[in-house]
């Protein structure tokens, strides 16, 4: 049976997709999506006009992410959207546990892959902020033994514009991972899986997603504070973010309440619960736990800034061509059509945090499945059908196979 990689899931924040193994997709799970009450938008820094979106708007949303959901066999799904002076649409629908069929609700607990990344680059931000990093240090000044390490940049680990090779494409690991999805990686084993190989390109040349850019950029963080990252991110960014169940978790372990999370990527290529699957291969690449509510207030901060000073959030949204049309990255984020964000994706899990600034809209969209659907991962065909409805002119999309 051919197969994916991991690579795709946490390369699911990807723009473009590179070196992954192809697959044949397994059956797609049953899911009977339907609509669990809706929970109205109480605080907030718009809760003087809270209310929610027309009676009209919310039956087509409710109609388009239904449907995708049939389309696409996604067992269940939690979205919010906040657009100032028109109101919230906050939603779940379907089921978190095909087993039970316990319902899909806005309060569970999920595993948010690549949007990973925007913490780790705000970490590394902030210690730009305080003079400690320069973004245009060679990587060498700080660790050792990374290949072309004098020319590679942090600038370039945090715009994905390295050539460092993605050791969640190794062949290797990908073996190791599915011979034992419960196994416990260390950073160093991760980036040595990526070190065997040549570097794909000169530094700065080009962009290619690379996970290996954001382990190392963890290393970073702890090599330069004298902390774990886990306590840095927790301490600086999301206590002072009141991100109460945002969270690097302790092994395989999910706070509870949690949604189960549903994935092909087996050896076989049958649908797998992948709840409790380590997610240490994926560290400050994209082993974050978090929740709706959580994410809706994080959409705003890394979009705006709130974390760090104007001139090192200028820089981060500078953004730079992908080859994928409409979609730029930056340090640690991206602009796909003028929505700001990032996307992620572990097995089992998918999510979408964006904010669109013309309209000040925030959209957060997580599910619990990860298996793609013709060609698209699921949170695309969620992100294009609601932004589609909410916002024709700044439509989320990225191509198939992008």
């Amino acid at each position: 049976m051919r197969r994916r990689s991991p690579a795709r899931t946490l390369g699911a924040a990807a723009l473009a997709v590179v070196g992954l193994l192809p697959l044949t997709l397994g059956a797609a799970p049953a899911a009977g999506p339907a609509a669990a009450p809706v929970a109205v938008r109480t605080a907030g820094e718009d809760s003087a006009e809270a209310r929610e979106l027309s009676p009209e708007l919310q039956a087509q949303l409710d109609e388009t992410i239904q449907q995708v959901m049939r389309e696409a066999g996604i067992p269940g799904v939690q979205v919010d959207l906040w657009i100032p002076g028109q109101g919230g649409y906050l939603r779940a629908f379907g089921v978190a546990d095909k087993e039970t069929g316990a319902p899909m609700t806005d309060r569970l607990n999920m595993r948010i892959g690549s949007e990973t990344k925007t913490f780790t680059a705000t970490a590394v931000l902030q210690l730009v902020d305080e003079g400690l990093i320069g973004l245009d240090d060679p990587i060498a000044k700080y660790l050792d033994g990374v290949p072309s390490g004098e020319e590679i940049r942090v600038r370039d680990l945090l715009d994905m514009r390295s050539g460092l090779f993605p050791y969640s494409s190794d062949e290797d690991f990908i073996n190791a991972f599915l011979a034992d999805p419960d196994r416990v990686f260390t950073p160093e084993e991760l980036l040595a899986y990526g070190y065997k190989h040549e570097n794909e390109f000169a530094p700065g040349s080009q962009f290619q997603y690379s996970n290996s850019n954001y382990i190392l950029l963890g290393l970073l963080v702890e090599r330069v504070s004298g902390r774990s990252l886990e306590a840095f991110v927790h301490d600086r960014i999301t206590e002072p973010s009141g991100l109460r169940r945002t969270l690097f978790p302790r092994g395989t372990e999910l706070p509870e309440p949690y949604a189960h999370g549903y994935t092909d990527q087996t050896p076989s290529g049958a649908v797998a619960d992948s709840t409790h699957w380590d997610p240490s291969w994926a560290w400050s690449a994209g082993a974050l736990v978090s929740d709706l509510h959580d994410l809706g207030r994080w959409a705003k901060d890394v979009a705006t800034g709130t974390l760090l000073s104007p001139g090192t959030q200028a820089q981060r949204l500078a953004v730079l061509p992908t080859g994928v049309p409409g979609a730029g990255y930056g340090l640690g984020i991206f602009d796909i059509n003028g929505w700001i964000g990032h996307n992620g994706s572990l097995p089992g899990y998918e999510s979408l945090t964006i904010y669109l600034p013309e309209e000040c809209a925030t959209l957060v969209v997580l599910l619990n499945t990860d298996i793609s659907s013709e060609g698209s991962e699921p949170s695309t065909l969620l992100g294009r059908a609601i932004t589609s409805v909410i916002t024709p002119d700044h439509i989320y999309d990225i191509p198939p196979g992008k």
